[in-house]
């Protein structure tokens, strides 16, 4: 499985950004997806994650109601609204096959990270 995110930047406080994670290999492995964040000298936090299969997805509370995933054809999305500088982090795209929690460690399969930075 090979994850490739895009669409990071710099934006101001109360723009917005959407990521992209283009995935490719086993689709079977690929049935959860979703964002991860970390910050420096920060744990890395489960930002939200999605279902392929049925499409119920989970949020960490600190982006309820500002951020949205969603999936596409070998793609997911976060759409990030409402951006204040804490959400400043290296984003990450992750996959399993079976994950369904906000857990770095439950997830097998990650990308190389995009920067998102809120100024």
């Amino acid at each position: 499985v090979q994850l490739v995110e895009s669409g990071g930047g710099s934006v101001q406080a109360g723009g917005s950004l959407r990521l992209s994670c283009v995935g490719s290999g086993d689709t079977y492995r690929r049935r959860s997806m979703g964002w991860f964040r970390q910050a420096p000298g920060k744990e890395r936090e489960g930002v939200a994650t999605i279902s392929t299969l049925d499409g119920i997805s989970k949020y960490a509370d600190s982006v309820k109601g500002r951020f949205s995933i969603s999936v596409g054809e070998d793609t997911v999305y976060l759409q990030m609204n409402s951006l204040i500088p804490e959400d400043t982090a290296m984003y990450y795209c992750v996959a399993d096959p079976w994950a369904t929690s906000l857990r770095a460690t439950s997830y097998d399969y990650w990308g190389q990270g995009t920067q998102v930075t809120v100024s």
